[in-house]
C-alpha cells in the first residue's frame, strides 16, 4: 500500500517549488514597483525643497537691493537661454541671470518668473518646472496643467 502512495506523491514536491517561486516572484516584482516609486517621490520632494530655497534666494536678492525693486525685477516666467546674458551689468540684471541660470541647472524644464507691485512693496516669485520624464509624444497630450508642477510665494518686501 505504501508503494501505491509514493507513485501518487510524485511530482508534488516539484508543483510546491513552483508555486512558491511564482509567489516568491511576485512579492519581489511588487517590492522592485515599490522601490521605485519611493524614489520617484523622494526626487519629487528633493526639487520642492530647492524651489523653496531658490525662491527665497531671489527675495533676499531683492531684498538687498530695495531702489531696484519695480520693473528692474520683474520678469516674465520664462526658460533660461543659455546664450544671453544678462542685460546690463546692474546688479539686480545680473542677480535675475542668475536665478534663472540656477533653476535651469536644478529642474527639468525650469522656468522662473518675478511680478513686482512698486506701490504695496509685495513680489510674487513663479518656479515651473516638470515633475515627470515624459517623452514629446505624451507632452503633446498631456495638458499644460498635468505637465508641470508650478510654485509660487508671495513676500512683501
Amino acid at each position: 500500500m505504501t508503494k501505491l502512495n509514493l507513485q501518487r506523491q510524485r511530482g508534488v514536491g516539484l508543483i510546491e517549488v513552483l508555486v512558491t517561486l511564482l509567489i516568491l516572484s511576485t512579492s519581489l516584482i511588487a517590492l522592485t514597483a515599490l522601490q521605485t516609486r519611493s524614489l520617484q517621490f523622494n526626487h519629487g520632494s528633493y526639487l520642492r525643497s530647492q524651489m523653496n530655497i531658490y525662491a527665497y534666494d531671489i527675495l533676499e536678492r531683492m531684498r538687498i537691493n530695495p531702489v531696484n525693486l519695480d520693473a528692474n525685477y520683474s520678469t516674465p516666467l520664462a526658460a533660461f537661454d543659455m546664450a544671453s546674458s544678462p542685460a546690463s551689468s546692474a546688479q539686480n540684471h545680473l542677480d535675475v541671470y542668475e536665478w534663472r541660470r540656477n533653476i535651469a541647472t536644478s529642474f527639468p524644464d525650469g522656468q522662473g518668473g518675478i511680478e513686482c507691485d512698486d506701490v504695496d512693496r509685495t513680489c510674487r516669485v513663479t518656479i515651473r518646472w516638470t515633475e515627470v520624464n515624459v517623452t514629446d509624444q505624451e507632452a503633446d497630450a498631456l495638458i499644460e496643467s498635468d505637465r508641470f508642477s508650478t510654485f509660487e510665494y508671495t513676500a512683501r518686501l
